[in-house]
């Protein structure tokens, strides 16, 4: 299936149904009277997200959406049906934003979230409704409320436990597909992935989900390359994984360049665990894998695992590290924390 992380799309919701004016004549009544009955309500635009789903790919081809008017009020104090909402089933993780694509309206980050995006328009109040002690036959009736339509955008921002960093070539797409069934598209050219792979990694019995993100360059958060697009996915991430081309022959400038669109991005993204290795090193000397190691580290200012995702050399090692903060990301806080967090002064 094809991968498509934002649409634009058209909502409506359904127009009320309008009152009725009817009168009740009956052989043997001596006191008809008003009996018009009300209209019904319009269906609700409801956005609801759903497990199972990782693409929009649904929204390029569908993009007017239009819920059920409701039904005209009858005699016999009959009120109208109401129309039925139309819901739309989104990823988790999509991010439904107003049509100047910066207003979010709202973020479904949870399967089963729902909200309802325009509401249906009121039925209309039927004669019977007006009836009174000095007006005893009314003529009046209401009108439904009309229909609301907006514009909105789709954008969605996939969850994965860890996400993979790292210049284009980078080997992301490799490792990738060693530690899971994954199979992305590899080749040795750059910007070979054009939209975010993910993977599940078996790892002593647990698993977690990796993401193979597009490589970044140097102004990808002003979008430059593939653009900050692909960073979004990031926000997501519970920790990242910063694989760096131990080929290269400086492997500390190659981690700042991507570390600075990371910080320079926001969104929390500079706050994340990182996990730094050093890849490729299957094409390197021990004296090479050691001297670039030791400069990498110094770079981050932590430990740097040396791996080769083609032979999986250290992929275990790193593998177990990254996980170890992935289960830190996981745990909740504890109550003291958690209600410290909650309250404001």
């Amino acid at each position: 299936m094809k991968f498509l992380d934002e649409a634009k799309i058209h909502i409506r919701s359904g127009g009320g149904g309008n009152g009725c004016v009817a009168f009740r004549r009956e052989k043997y009544i001596e006191f008809g009277g008003p009996d018009g009955g009300n209209g019904g309500r319009g269906g609700d635009v409801i956005a609801e997200a759903v497990d199972g789903l990782n693409t929009l790919i649904d929204y390029r081809y569908q993009q007017h959406f239009r819920a059920e008017r409701g039904q005209n009020g009858m005699g016999s104090n009959r009120t109208g049906r109401d129309g039925k909402p139309i819901i739309m089933k989104l990823p988790v993780g999509t991010q439904i934003l107003a049509e100047d694509r910066e207003t979010l309206i709202a973020d479904l980050v949870e399967p089963g979230q729902s909200v309802v995006l325009i509401p249906g328009g009121k039925g209309g109040r039927g004669n019977a409704h007006f009836k009174s002690s000095t007006n005893r036959a009314p003529r009046r009736s209401d009108p439904g409320e009309d229909f609301q339509e907006l514009s909105l955008w789709l954008r969605l921002k996939l969850f994965a436990d860890a996400g993979l960093a790292g210049l284009p070539n980078a080997g992301k797409s490799t490792f990738l597909s060693r530690v899971s069934r994954a199979r992305p598209r590899i080749a040795d050219y750059p910007f070979t992935t054009l939209h975010p792979q993910l993977g599940v990694v078996y790892l002593d019995g647990a698993e977690f989900v990796l993401a193979d993100l597009p490589g970044l360059i140097e102004g990808a958060h002003e979008g430059t390359g593939l653009g900050d697009r692909f960073l979004g996915h990031m926000e997501r991430c519970g920790v990242l994984l910063h694989l760096v081309d131990g080929t290269q022959e400086d492997v500390a400038e190659a981690y700042r360049t991507v570390r600075h669109e990371i910080v320079a991005y926001g969104q929390g993204l500079g706050e994340k665990p990182e996990v730094v290795a050093l890849n490729k090193i299957d094409a390197l000397t021990p004296e090479l894998i050691e001297e670039r190691q030791a400069a990498l580290a110094a770079a981050c200012g932590h430990e740097v695992f040396a791996i080769s995702g083609a032979s999986g050399a250290g992929v275990e090692t790193a593998l177990r590290a990254l996980y170890g903060h992935i289960t830190a990301h996981r745990a909740p806080p504890e109550p003291e924390a958690a209600e410290r967090a909650a309250w404001q002064p």
